[in-house]
């Protein structure tokens, strides 16, 4: 169906509909993008989105910006107008797919394998298809990486009590990545000597990876757990065979559309062990123009030999809590590690951990999981504020499930409901509307970022799940990070928190591989006695009474790379605060429409086909 806007006219046939309740980052592309008939694009192989695998071929073979009208470009197929005043998309209601609750479960259970690849069938000794150089020759971005001319000790203990880092960005001001994080300065040999390691992650470039490990680090023993299936899991396995120490984990996936979108790495050293929890996927993009999270754990010690039971626990029991996680996965891989993580001590963790894995979850198992997890935590570790219903809640991510026909179905309703919980507070007969904000990039926060329109392949919203939630739109906020020098960098980190009504506090903050939607966070099932979850998710929750502050909140740092004049308990909060609610002309970036009518930062134009 064709429909017209400021920002160009655009058609989507229905075969391109969904009906899947996931949120749209979740749809995993059967085809790598070097297969993906778009001609050589720099030689990348890994399993992807098709957003994604549109917003690399736009940024590989770009479709420059003219004035002239660009309807001959777009599909004729089943034209049909309709309009919505002040929207400037829409569908009409005819094309709207049921919800998929009840639609029934065709995925295959399938057991987590733990995998050496074995040899695809006629398959080349190497793949090496980059310019055909072995990974030891390859040319690398040069990022300024952790050495000895920088304060190390201080970038990870001294004015960061927190361990809260975003990523680095190329093209903003150097000030603005002092105290930033790249994967070279993650897996730096002043980090730890490395022994082995162990990546879990949703989007992985093998041979990427690889070359983000020092060199005498490259041959050690490396275990990736991912969520392939099919088609991309043998290209995984593709990917694998040239590196002898590389190990590959499948993480069972028994519910439909769900992912294992976990980020985190296990390092283990001859010094300790090294946990990280983050929000980037493992290929060059996610490191290099955008707004990515990290929660850098301290160098743990390995504990005495023979030492048991709850030794090297913390106060936010983040050991037995990330065993329990791992456990999880029900593989004997995983298990090794779960040996490994109980053999140091991990007393020193200020942050309480909260997953979600795939499930349905009865009884005391629902508090383990997902929003109940949230709500749980919420409710034992803080207390309530002095005139609390009037501090809103924030949510910012990068991707959007179906929220249902309106707020009451999921998001202010068993949601809202975790997210405002603020220590056993007495039950209250009705429970104020308390505000959310979410926050999500416009067309032009994509269009004028450093990426231009290929990072909207990052942020799949589609209009095949926005046209069914037009209501969910009211509560959308601009992306901006002044005060990280991220304006520019959109996000693909995903926070959540509940900040005062001056912005100035918050009473807790949340970083998550989890976005807004119910296939992350779990939804109730059976009138409230069931959580059913479709995804692997995981995060790091900041509480204050975890460091120390019995005032029951942080105060929100100013500037994020300021000097010492604040308070080393303000929290850097990566972006700007109040956040700034949609224009009357703004709208939410929407990855498979065209834009056709203003250029981007590189002159371009969007066309999602």
């Amino acid at each position: 169906m064709s429909q017209e806007s400021e920002h160009g006219k655009w058609t989507v046939s229905s075969s391109d509909e969904s009906t899947e309740e996931n949120d749209d980052a979740e749809k995993p592309s059967t085809s790598s993008l070097s297969h993906s008939g778009h001609g050589k694009t720099g030689g990348s192989q890994y399993p992807c989105s098709e957003a994604r695998k549109v917003g690399h071929k736009r940024k590989a073979s770009p479709v420059k910006f003219n004035n002239t009208s660009f309807s001959t470009e777009i599909s004729p197929a089943k034209i049909q107008r309709t309009s919505q005043e002040g929207l400037g998309w829409c569908l009409s209601s005819s094309d709207e797919e049921p919800e998929s609750e009840g639609q029934p479960q065709h995925a295959q259970k399938e057991a987590v394998k733990e995998e050496k690849y074995s040899a695809p069938k006629k398959q080349p000794s190497h793949r090496f298809e980059d310019n055909e150089l072995p990974v030891s020759q390859k040319p690398e971005k040069h990022y300024k990486v952790a050495s000895e001319g920088q304060d190390t000790w201080d970038l990870l203990n001294g004015r960061n009590p927190f361990r809260f880092f975003v990523t680095k960005v190329k093209g903003i001001k150097s000030k603005y990545n002092s105290g930033a994080l790249h994967i070279k300065d993650i897996l730096s040999p002043l980090f730890g000597t490395l022994v082995s390691s162990a990546q879990f992650n949703y989007c992985i470039d093998v041979e990427w990876l690889i070359r983000q490990y020092p060199q005498e680090f490259r041959k050690k023993p490396l275990l990736i757990v991912h969520g392939e299936k099919r088609e991309s899991k043998a290209e995984l396995h593709a990917q694998a065979h040239p590196y002898e120490n590389v190990r590959l984990c499948q993480a069972k996936l028994d519910i439909a559309f769900g992912t294992h979108h976990t980020k985190m790495m296990l390092l283990l050293y001859e010094e300790g062990l090294r946990v990280v929890i983050h929000t980037s996927n493992l290929i060059d993009a996610d490191w290099d123009q955008k707004t990515q999270g990290i929660w850098l754990s301290p160098l743990y010690p390995r504990l005495p030999h023979g030492t048991t039971g709850s030794a090297g626990e913390s106060v936010t029991n983040f050991k037995s809590d990330l065993i329990h996680y791992l456990m999880s996965y029900n593989s004997p891989t995983l298990k090794e590690w779960a040996d490994i993580i109980q053999e140091h001590d991990l007393s020193e963790t200020r942050v309480y951990l909260l997953g979600s894995t795939p499930g349905r979850y009865q009884g005391n198992q629902k508090e383990k999981w997902g929003h109940l997890r949230l709500r749980k935590l919420l409710k034992e570790y803080t207390s309530p504020i002095p005139a609390q219903e009037s501090w809103p809640v924030i949510g910012q991510f990068s991707s959007i499930g179906s929220m249902g026909a309106d707020q009451s179905k999921w998001l202010c309703s068993e949601f809202r409901e975790s997210l405002v919980t603020l220590g056993s507070s007495v039950k209250t007969l009705a429970k104020p509307d308390i505000p959310i904000h979410l926050i999500y990039p416009t067309v032009d926060n994509v269009r004028q970022s450093l990426e231009g329109y290929p990072a909207g392949g990052s942020l799949p919203y589609s209009i095949q799940t926005a046209q069914k939630q037009l209501w969910l739109h009211s509560y959308f906020h601009k992306w901006s990070a002044e005060t990280s020098g991220r304006s520019h960098a959109m996000p693909h980190i995903k926070t959540y928190m509940r900040p005062s009504p001056d912005f100035q506090k918050i009473a807790w903050f949340l970083v998550t591989s989890a976005n807004l939607s119910k296939a992350a966070w779990g939804a109730l099932e059976k009138n409230g006695t069931q959580l059913m979850i479709r995804s692997y998710e995981l995060g790091v929750l900041f509480l204050p009474s975890a460091f120390g502050l019995d005032t029951g909140y942080f105060h929100v740092k100013k500037k994020m790379f300021s000097g010492s004049n604040e308070p080393v308990t303000s929290f850097p909060v990566p972006y700007d605060l109040p956040p700034e609610q949609y224009g009357s002309k703004d709208r939410p970036w929407i990855w498979n429409i065209p834009y056709t009518k203003a250029p981007d930062t590189h002159g371009n134009m969007w066309v999602p086909s």
